[in-house]
């Protein structure tokens, strides 16, 4: 039964959801005015397998990453959004948890930036959305090299260029910040396995928390190497959003650069594959 009503309400809400107000373009023929399936699954970051299943009550136990993504995807309210997490059944995260939830007005300024590549990152610098040229400049990212922290000590790296010197301070504010967040989220289990698989398994990232490293994140010019447009410098700036831990990541050319020309052809070219 519970698994019957998750899906009838994400089907609902699914519904009531215009591709415009959640980022998208609509295009072509459409019966209904909500989103479709696979509009949702791509907004959520999961299969469109996984959505019908859920929709249909096949599917169970969904997970509270997924039933987070998909509030997120519906742009739900707050209270919409535990209401989810009840008819999942689950508990909706607490005061001890790093909060993930996106305000309306948030999502908002993401659809109204579309020439500035822009993500929203939570407290554990976990990436929980991104506008599409923000995608385009970093490259897509899915399972763990959605976090910062994760991708820096045990991923394969970003198309950031970095001195040894940018590199290290970038390390070691990295650290610091999630040390800080560990403190403020003491009950958030999945913050807890994060450091301490990067504990285990980064000796680097293990001599800087154990060393207890000091360190913050500043405003920066950073250079992208991109395989398609070449290199842009960009100015990196990072904001908080007051009440909810959000951090916001604006990447902006200096304008009338090759950078900002850069930057223009990046958003025409978007995600797409060029076929020489």
């Amino acid at each position: 039964m519970a698994s019957t009503d998750f899906g009838r309400t994400v089907r609902r809400w699914r519904d009531r959801v215009s591709p415009e107000a959640a980022g998208l373009t609509a295009g072509g023929h459409r019966r209904a005015a909500g989103l479709r399936r696979e509009e949702l699954a791509l907004l959520a970051g999961i299969s469109v397998d996984y959505v019908t299943r859920l929709e249909q009550g096949r599917a169970t136990n969904p997970s509270e990453q997924v039933v987070e993504a998909l509030g997120r995807a519906l742009r739900l309210s707050a209270t919409e959004r535990e209401h989810l997490f009840h008819v999942a059944g689950l508990v909706p995260p607490g005061q001890g948890t790093v909060p993930a939830y996106i305000t309306p007005s948030v999502h908002r300024m993401l659809d109204r930036l579309t020439g500035t590549p822009v993500a929203v990152f939570d407290a554990a610098w976990t990436q929980l959305l991104a506008n599409p040229l923000y995608t385009a400049l970093m490259g897509e990212r899915h399972g763990r090299e959605r976090n910062g922290a994760w991708r820096t000590f045990l991923g394969s790296g970003d198309r950031v260029r970095y001195t040894a010197q940018s590199r290290g301070a970038m390390e070691t504010a990295v650290v610091a910040d999630l040390r800080t967040t560990a403190g403020r989220y003491p009950d958030d289990q999945q913050l807890r396995r994060l450091v301490t698989e990067l504990h285990t398994n980064s000796e680097r990232f293990a001599e800087l928390w154990d060393a207890g490293a000091v360190g913050r994140h500043e405003a920066a010019s950073k250079t992208i190497d991109h395989p398609r447009v070449g290199s842009l410098t960009l100015d990196c700036d990072v904001l908080s959003v007051a009440g909810s831990d959000l951090r916001i990541m604006i990447y902006t050319a200096e304008p009338g650069t090759q950078d900002a020309e850069r930057l223009e052809l990046l958003a025409v070219l978007g995600t797409q594959t060029l076929v020489g």
